[in-house]
């Protein structure tokens, strides 16, 4: 199914990035920088250690981020795996054809250096992060 995407990461919701951070920056994990993503209304960072795989720790700036949803419901979580791209509208076609609906049209992420993103979900698998390259 997935022969052309690449992992790239897991995403996390949090509460606040500096307090689960540094469970994983005492672990010896490095952070990057926090970015302020106005678009959904979150700020992301970027937790890597060798050889590990990279996390995404997503935290909301207000309550229309939609990350409060998932907070609300679970607390600190997981919640979606991204898979890297070529083309993120053929990719799209292709998972539409797997019973996956496109949460939105693709949108320009700025914590991955403006490149298109789009969240896909189908009931039995969950939600998937498409990352355009």
């Amino acid at each position: 199914m997935l022969q052309k995407f690449n992992f790239h990461h897991i995403g996390y919701a949090v509460c606040d990035i500096a307090e689960t951070a540094f469970f994983y920056t005492s672990e010896g994990w490095s952070m990057s920088k926090i970015t302020i993503d106005k678009v959904q209304n979150s700020q992301i960072a970027f937790l890597s250690k060798n050889g590990q795989p990279l996390i995404e720790l997503v935290s909301p700036i207000d309550d229309k981020s939609p990350v409060c949803k998932i907070l609300e419901k679970n607390g600190v979580t997981p919640y979606h795996i991204c898979y890297e791209v070529d083309d993120i509208y053929e990719a799209i076609k292709i998972m539409r054809k797997k019973h996956f609906i496109p949460l939105f049209k693709p949108v320009e992420a700025i914590a991955f250096e403006n490149r298109p993103i789009c969240y896909i979900y189908n009931k039995n698998v969950g939600l998937i992060e498409l990352l355009g390259s």
